[in-house]
């Protein structure tokens, strides 16, 4: 056998994202780059890796066990670099956090001046939705993971970031009038949910049946940016985090409605879990922050304070 490290790479993240055209995307590489790879890669085994049905690509039971495998040698591969470049004084090796969707909106933020700073470490960040990132947690496959509200089942140290705010939102077609309203406002607005296991979703249900809030329920939809564009397209409300609308309500397109009870407030939190031995870069990482978060939240996040 003859594969490279770069198809190992490329085999894993494919078994990662359960897509050839997403692999191409996160790698920044094109389409039949990676297919040809991918091709490769599998010559050199007599049993497939992958199925292909219809035009979804399946990562078989034999070509799971060589993703497992991938990812350890990679991992030592990063391991040997970080020897290496530890002998310069240069912190190296890996980071690897699971982040909410909507904390896409925040982690960036945290990370910048790090990763500036230590150019030997390589980040990998997966963007999805609270249910696979508590299954990261669970399963330790990371270092560390951004979420608004803490899980239940399973127990985790964390290192609270910023708070988290939401909101009653609708688009600039209907005008609202001045004061705070009651609650059976939602009668009349139908609003527009995430899907299950959202953290998101999660605090709008608390909200409504706590205050046993009457609701029309239009739509669910994936993604928070999703919900956005909904909600700009006039299709319904929404109940949505502060942190992802800035430019939207400094426009105009979007305006905040004061309903008794909004907003909703949680916690954006680094969580890990309990007595999780940290790799030495994720080690920094937390210092890091501990030391920083204040300037890194009064110069990105000061805006949230007028709302």
């Amino acid at each position: 056998m003859n594969y490279t490290l770069n198809q190992l790479q490329i085999f894993l993240k494919i078994a990662e994202k359960g897509s050839v055209t997403k692999t191409a995307e996160e790698l920044h590489l094109t389409q039949p780059a990676v297919s040809n790879q991918l091709r490769n890669f599998q010559e050199q085994f007599d049993m497939p890796l992958t199925e292909l049905v219809g035009r979804k690509i399946y990562i078989t039971d034999f070509g799971k066990e060589i993703a497992r495998s991938a990812e350890r040698i990679l991992n030592e591969v990063a391991a040997i670099n970080f020897k290496t470049h530890d002998f310069k004084s240069q912190l190296t090796g890996r980071l690897k956090i699971s982040v909410v969707s909507t904390g896409k909106y925040v982690m960036p933020y945290f990370l910048s001046s790090f990763m500036k700073q230590n150019p030997g470490v390589e980040l990998v960040m997966d963007v999805t939705n609270k249910e696979r990132v508590i299954t990261s947690i669970e399963e330790n496959a990371v270092d560390l993971s951004l979420v608004s509200i803490q899980p239940r089942s399973v127990k985790v140290e964390h290192l609270d970031l910023l708070p988290n705010k939401l909101f009653l939102v609708g688009d600039k077609s209907h005008k609202f009038k001045k004061g705070t309203y009651n609650k059976s406002l939602f009668k009349e607005l139908p609003l527009i949910y995430r899907e299950q296991g959202s953290g998101t979703r999660q605090a709008m249900e608390k909200f409504i049946q706590r205050n046993h809030v009457p609701v029309i329920k239009k739509m669910e939809l994936t993604s928070n940016e999703a919900v956005k564009q909904a909600v700009l397209a006039g299709l319904g409300y929404s109940i949505m985090p502060l942190i992802g609308i800035r430019k939207e309500l400094q426009s105009g397109d979007l305006q905040i409605i004061p309903v008794q009870g909004l907003p909703i407030k949680t916690q954006w939190s680094l969580i890990w879990p309990k007595g999780k031995k940290h790799s030495m870069v994720a080690e920094a990482f937390l210092n890091y922050i501990k030391k920083e978060k204040s300037t890194i939240v009064d110069q990105n996040f000061g805006w949230c304070d007028e709302y």
